[in-house]
């Protein structure tokens, strides 16, 4: 079940509101956690056991730590630390990258390896992180030990991010868990937040992706410069609108039952650099990286060796995350070295060049990543690559690209503004003052308008995939 779709708009999410809203406060958190087991369970219902499994796991492991800290007994505590991490870790190791490993050995060795055909369990690499974090938090004292079961579980299960994230820490809704306070301002805000983000997702990502794909498909002796370019600027826009409308639905949802889940995009598209570029996308995911790989391995404390060597394995990691695929693999190393170039060689020459050379050299090599990215097979990259910087037999334009880019200039117009501030700082705003009732006037119709728009097009399309639910 995904967030746009017929099926979770208009039957499992009223139904959950209702009965969240109905219920006694006290029954709130067993509510969330029952309809994110069945929200979970309606795509892959085995794969519960999973969720389920990791939830006891860490709450276990949280309710050990507060034991032997109370004790003050820490060498206990550091152990079931790592109970917890190889556990998860192991869970996430076999159904993510057991085939891929076996395929390694083999290539290495030659030595015959059973084929693993394992589904991959959706959210798989988002609840692992959470659920570890949790158990760490409460060992460094970021947050306290949950007592209650069917809490944590809401915690593990919560299905506006249970899916794809944001990565929500333990410790930043810790407190909300077992006091937040739901009011109409927060709801309707959160509506309008659902809203925005359905938008991207049906209206723009749906769009561009379906561009994408009908380039993605063409052979390679079809294939000009100009079209391969015109492909990973469909792609570039595609995966921003898909993640960041999916982060958009998830936060705004979260609103509606009185979270607030940290900010997971922040118009990334606008950086100047390829380390901006990387504090503005999946900021859930590098700050996760961040506080729990990479200041452990000792961050920029240790010279410079070791700050690449800490910058190597976080990016490495960051790579194989997304995937148990070479690609993603070669993903992670390059953008680890183009921030360590940008680190200690470039970072003094772009500050002093112009903005709008760092703003195109950042989306130049953004886009040269996303063409690694969009692929899983490494050949079917380097030949999509090629025909990029001109190793083509096709030629550098031709009639169908020109017919391509006419006939989605608009929408590709639209997806451009739209992934830049100057929409919401200058249209917006400035149209729209704050708390004005002009602006809950627009807000109203906004949504209404874009709600109307979204259900139509999801009722006359079968194309409506989440990139990242792949992760």
């Amino acid at each position: 079940m995904v967030f746009s779709s017929l099926l979770f708009l208009f039957r499992f999410l009223p139904i959950v509101l209702l009965a969240y809203y109905i219920l006694p406060k006290k029954c709130r958190n067993f509510v969330l956690f029952l309809s994110s087991l069945v929200f979970y369970a309606w795509g892959e219902p085995v794969y519960v056991v999973l969720i389920l499994l990791s939830t006891c796991v860490d709450y276990a492991a949280g309710l050990a730590v507060h034991y032997f800290k109370e004790k003050g007994k820490m060498s206990g505590a550091k152990v079931m630390v790592a109970c917890s991490a190889v556990i998860n870790l192991a869970l996430l190791g076999f159904f993510k990258y057991a085939g891929f490993f076996l395929q390694i050995v083999h290539q290495l060795t030659g030595l015959a390896m059973p084929e693993l055909h394992l589904a991959l369990p959706i959210g798989i690499s988002f609840y692992t992180f959470q659920t570890m974090s949790y158990t760490i938090d409460v060992y460094r004292g970021d947050a306290k030990m949950q007592k209650n079961f069917i809490t944590f579980g809401a915690y593990v299960a919560l299905f506006p991010q249970l899916i794809a994230g944001p990565i929500v820490r333990f410790k930043d809704v810790a407190e909300q868990l077992d006091h937040r306070k739901e009011t109409i301002s927060q709801f309707s805000k959160g509506i309008l937040r659902f809203m925005v983000g359905l938008g991207k997702k049906v209206l723009i990502a749906n769009q561009v992706g379906a561009l994408w794909s009908q380039i993605a498909a063409m052979p390679d002796s079809e294939l000009t410069t100009a079209m391969a370019w015109l492909g990973v600027v469909a792609f570039t826009l595609q995966i921003y609108f898909d993640f960041s409308g999916y982060s958009d639905m998830a936060i705004g949802l979260g609103a509606m039952f009185g979270f607030t889940f940290p900010e997971n995009f922040n118009y990334p598209y606008e950086s100047k650099s390829i380390t901006e570029f990387w504090r503005r996308w999946h900021i859930s995911l590098g700050t996760w990286f961040r506080e729990y790989v990479y200041i452990p391995l000792g961050g920029n404390r240790h010279g410079v060796g070791r700050q690449i060597l800490n910058l190597a394995i976080v990016w490495f990691l960051t790579g194989l995350w997304h995937g148990a695929y070479y690609n993603f693999i070669l993903w992670g190393v390059y953008y680890g070295v183009l921030l360590v170039l940008e680190k200690f060689v470039l970072k003094k020459v772009l500050d002093k060049l112009p903005a709008a050379f760092g703003h195109i050299y950042t989306m130049l090599f953004v886009m040269i990543g996303w063409s690694l990215f969009s692929w899983q097979d490494m050949t079917d990259s380097a030949n999509y690559m090629r025909a990029m910087f001109f190793r083509t037999g096709a030629g550098v334009v031709n009639q169908q690209t020109m017919y391509l880019l006419v006939s989605h200039a608009v929408l590709l117009v639209i997806a451009v503004i739209g992934s830049l501030s100057v929409v919401k700082r200058f249209l917006i705003c400035r149209a729209f003052p704050e708390d004005t009732a002009r602006r809950e006037i627009a807000a109203i119709l906004f949504t209404i308008v874009l709600f109307i728009a979204c259900v139509v097009l999801l009722v006359n399309s079968s194309y409506n995939p989440f990139l990242y639910f792949r992760f």
